[in-house]
């Protein structure tokens, strides 16, 4: 036996590396090759590491220096490279699907590096890099080690802002400086205020003393920074922010599988833009026929809470919203877990109304949710306070909540975490698939009957044509009003409903101005008053809408993603025939990560010559 084991070690010491009795199969060599990339894709993005989950990574941020980024830009293209030379056909359906989920992220990563030039060209990418809020808002560890990892974070941001002044050009995107300038000093604000009263309770001292130091030198170091990039930046800033044609039919087709053209996209843009705003009037119509579409909806913008009480009013409605979903069998919610609403942290309210954040798909400890909405400031003059909260008004605000959170962003993000998706498909996900979900619930839900009004046809089979699934009833009034006739449950129906096409429109208003910004050269004013002429918004907002557009293209993606889900219904429901049920489509649409819809096309529908036909 001794003679055979040395013999064996041996024979073990003369393999070459690597070396295995049996070759592995292309699955496994794929799986290999994917698992690297994602080892070295977290240790480039730490603080994204620690947000879904893996804590290995706490108290670390990424490198900015030039040597850092050249050196992530060739281990992107040396992936990209790698992934190419795999057959997909060689895959089961699951890891093709998966290599091209990979590809498409890898892309993306690509893309902005090198086309958009994020280090380069956007201050804000600095200004954000230091976002520490998932270590104050979800307990994953004892106060003191979220505070260790706070300051050793923090200790970081004068290299990060050292790091912007010599990776930024010259001349920047002025709409670009504009918004760094007001993110860095809110970024600084917070970590003076709010960040030092998240952290109260610290009993170390010798963490607190740590901690201090850090904070102080990091909010020095925003504040500098703002007044850098206004003082050298802001002067000498170029109008010019757009990506070109080429570039912007390249982001769709490399990222979110989409072959249309931009001109194509704008031409199907503006035409359901066209035909909401035709739904719009006719919804305003019946509630008064005395005046115009724009008029109504003034009027309906007016009936909006008081600044004490937008969170208290929004968070009030979560639970009826949530009981509809789940009454009305629309999806799965497979977690009792609530989202709890709270105002928008300080350094994320330049570019936000409203946003879920959720717990990462790998987190196991702290399962908290935030349902973040943006307040007015106490500063701002009365008129800027109205102005801001007529996009708040009842009617909208429980849009806005469908959109977030039942049955948007965070049933969406609970099912992820509970779904058998792969570690890539919970951790790259498609802008498209991602926001087009959240909006096509807004009129799912509207078209199921939420709000008191009578539901339209429901794609819902009979009862006994499905088991487990019911036939829609009537929704049940709102709380917010106790309407005493039929008359005015239709009405409150069409203010709900002129509420989701306004939506509507804003989404098509942002899908048409990226086209036109980014490859017709429309500028920020040009962009402003479109979104005044065409969903009806006040100044202020419309600018921060049209600001957006500067530096993200992609919000094109939240109607395109809706388009496209909305024709992979109706092709899921031919195919079904009988055995269609929203619930089931909801379902199987949320099973597996957050793909492109095109690849989603593949995994739901057995009809090959539909699975390019994405609108």
């Amino acid at each position: 036996m001794k003679v055979a084991h040395s013999l064996l070690t041996v024979f073990a010491i003369c393999l070459p590396m690597g070396a295995n009795f049996a070759a592995q199969t292309p699955d496994a060599e794929y799986e290999a090759v994917a698992e690297e990339y994602m080892r070295g894709y977290l240790a480039a993005h730490p603080l994204q590491g620690t947000a879904l989950g893996f804590h290995e990574y706490d108290g670390k941020i990424g490198d900015y220096s030039r040597l850092a980024l050249d050196a992530e830009l060739s281990r992107l293209r040396r992936f990209d490279d790698r992934l190419k030379k795999i057959d997909g056909g060689k895959l089961s359906q699951r890891q093709s699907i998966d290599l091209r989920i990979l590809q498409a992220a890898i892309k993306k990563e690509l893309f902005q590096m090198q086309e958009m030039s994020v280090f380069e060209r956007n201050p804000m990418t600095y200004a954000r890099a230091a976002d520490v809020n998932v270590y104050i808002k979800r307990n994953f560890a004892p106060l003191e080690d979220r505070a260790h990892s706070i300051a050793a974070i923090e200790s970081q941001v004068p290299n990060i802002i050292i790091a912007a002044k010599t990776n930024l050009n010259d001349v920047l995107p002025k709409p670009y400086v504009e918004l760094a300038i007001k993110i860095a000093k809110g970024s600084s604000d917070f970590l003076k205020k709010n960040l030092v009263a998240a952290v109260a309770e610290l009993k170390d001292e010798r963490i607190r003393a740590e901690f201090q130091d850090s904070n102080r030198r990091a909010a020095v170091a925003l504040a500098d920074y703002g007044a850098w990039l206004e003082r050298e930046k802001l002067p000498k800033a170029s109008p010019d922010f757009a990506l070109g044609e080429e570039k912007y039919q390249r982001l769709l087709a490399e990222t979110e599988l989409v072959g249309l053209p931009p001109a194509k996209i704008l031409e199907i843009g503006m035409a359901e833009l066209k035909k909401e705003q035709q739904a719009f009037a006719e919804a305003a119509r019946k509630i008064d026929p005395g005046k115009s579409a724009r008029e109504v909806f003034k009027q309906i913008q007016s009936e909006h809470p008081t600044p004490e009480n937008l969170l208290p009013d929004i968070g009030k409605d979560l639970e009826q919203i949530r009981d509809f979903v789940t009454t009305h069998h629309l999806v799965t919610i497979p977690s009792e877990v609530r989202a709890r609403v709270t105002e928008t942290p300080q350094y994320r309210r330049a570019t936000s109304f409203a946003s879920m954040d959720t717990p990462g798909p790998f987190e196991k400890r702290a399962t908290e949710a935030y349902y973040y909405v943006t307040p007015t400031e106490n500063d701002w003059p009365e008129k800027q306070k109205e102005e801001w909260l007529t996009a708040f008004n009842y009617y909208t605000a429980d849009v806005i909540s469908i959109h977030e959170v039942y049955p948007g962003h965070y049933v969406q993000f609970l099912r992820l975490n509970a779904s058998p998706a792969s570690k890539v498909e919970k951790i790259f996900g498609s802008y498209a698939f991602i926001e087009g979900w959240a909006h096509y619930c807004e009129k799912m839900m509207i078209d199921e009957g939420y709000s008191g009004g009578t539901p339209t046809p429901s794609p819902t089979p009979k009862a006994s044509a499905t088991p487990g699934t019911t036939p829609t009833p009537k929704a049940k009034p709102s709380p917010k009003t106790s309407p005493t006739s039929n008359v005015d449950d239709i009405k409150r129906a069409t203010k709900y409903r002129m509420a989701q096409a306004d939506e509507a429109m804003l989404r098509l208003c942002r899908l048409c101005v990226s086209i036109k910004m980014h490859t017709r050269k429309m500028t920020v004013d040009e962009a402003t008053k479109f979104f005044q002429d065409n969903c009806y918004y006040e100044e202020k907002p419309a600018r921060t809408e049209a600001m957006r557009g500067t530096f993200d293209p992609g919000y094109l993606n939240y109607t395109l993603g809706k388009l496209q889900i909305l024709k992979l219904r109706d092709d899921y429901k031919a195919q079904q025939g009988n055995e269609f049920s929203l619930q089931k489509f909801h379902n199987e649409l949320l099973n597996h990560g957050m793909p492109p819809i095109r690849l989603l096309r593949e995994i739901m529908l057995k009809d090959k010559s539909k699975w390019d036909k994405v609108l």
